[in-house]
């Protein structure tokens, strides 16, 4: 059975609401029927009512079920834009501007988002990647005790004996370009919690070089991923995480016990890895493209990690598929862990 597979009865359980921005797309509307169909939740579509409805109808989609949102005409939208200018980030802007603002229907979904109005957010079918991701990371907060917000690509492959049952998180693939040391440490934890929370399953992170365990850091690359290293098992040991971290090593050793082991790799993530962090979005982003085109993998992303609430930001290019993919993770974010496996703790 696929992630997706076995995410979707977990939302049939535990129902959520899925705002997204961009509702008049056809990837975004067919997505939404099927999240409805399976009974996984409420899709929120923001846009035109009157637009949103010619497509469904164009489409042959059923809109039973699907709230349609006008931002402009909604209840919420003058407590919205006093709202916005509390925020820090957008503090001294004038009401006029609040208000222009507060049409942009990526900041609209993303204030229903932090006033608990939705659960999860999926935005980025017809916007890019900076116009999807600033609302986010401008009104909601970090998770506590984290500096860095970031993203992760999930990919479901074939192949079973990798990762969690072939299931790999890749971090970070969209949003940093070259993190320090000190994010890497952030971008390591933020993403293995979230692979522990959509499979309750230990993850174990590797820190991905072109060596592996260098015994001189020679090369400023190898010097980071070996201080980030450190960096993130010290933060988890105060977290009281149940992580398994290690690097540098290379993705070979990381994934292959036999390659590991001719490489005199060991430890609890040498050639058993299931969270891959990468040095810079540089590699991050070439390697999770190469493996999508080579291999075919399902691949769900960009989820955006670090913040306290679950959003998603799919790319210009993504299927009604991807499209579906990515609201299932982004709403099983949204269940507490406690209900999802009775975990007591």
């Amino acid at each position: 059975m696929s992630l997706i597979d076995r995410l979707t009865a977990k939302l049939q359980r535990h129902p959520k609401r899925i705002v997204f921005p961009e509702g008049s797309d056809p990837r975004i509307l067919q997505a939404a029927r099927q999240f409805k169909t399976r009974r996984m939740g409420v899709p929120i579509l923001l846009g035109d009512r009157s637009v949103i409805k010619d497509r469904a109808a164009k489409l042959d989609i059923d809109l039973t079920g699907i709230r349609l949102i006008e931002p402009e005409r909604s209840e919420s939208f003058p407590d919205f834009v006093r709202n916005l200018e509390n925020v820090r980030r957008y503090k001294g802007m004038h009401m006029e501007e609040a208000t222009a603002a507060m049409k942009n229907p990526s900041i609209f979904a993303t204030m229903m988002l932090a006033t608990a109005q939705a659960d999860a957010i999926v935005s980025g079918a017809t916007a890019s990647a900076s116009s999807a991701l600033r609302p986010l990371f401008r009104i909601i907060p970090r998770q506590e005790g984290v500096e860095t917000a970031s993203s992760m690509l999930i990919l479901d492959l074939e192949n079973k004996d990798l990762g969690l049952d072939g299931v790999l998180f890749l971090a970070d693939c969209g949003v940093l370009p070259d993190p320090t040391a000190e994010q890497l440490a952030d971008i390591a934890i933020t993403t293995a919690r979230i692979a522990n929370h959509l499979t309750n399953e230990v993850p174990r992170v590797a820190m991905l070089g072109f060596s592996s365990k260098a015994k001189t850091a020679k090369h400023p690359a190898i010097a980071k991923m070996q201080s980030a290293t450190a960096l993130a098992r010290q933060k988890i040991r105060y977290s009281g995480d149940q992580f398994e971290i290690d690097g540098e090593m290379q993705v070979d050793a990381a994934l292959d016990r036999r390659t590991a082991e001719i490489k005199g790799v060991g430890g609890f993530v040498a050639g058993r890895a299931n969270v891959l962090i990468f040095p810079d979005l540089n590699s991050g982003n070439i390697a999770a493209k190469l493996v999508q085109t080579i291999s075919g993998a399902n691949a769900y992303g960009q989820i955006i990690t670090g913040l306290q609430k679950p959003a998603a930001e799919v790319s210009r290019g993504m299927s009604a598929h991807d499209v579906f993919g990515a609201a299932t993770i982004a709403g099983c974010q949204a269940i507490d862990i406690r209900l999802l496996y009775g975990n007591p703790n």
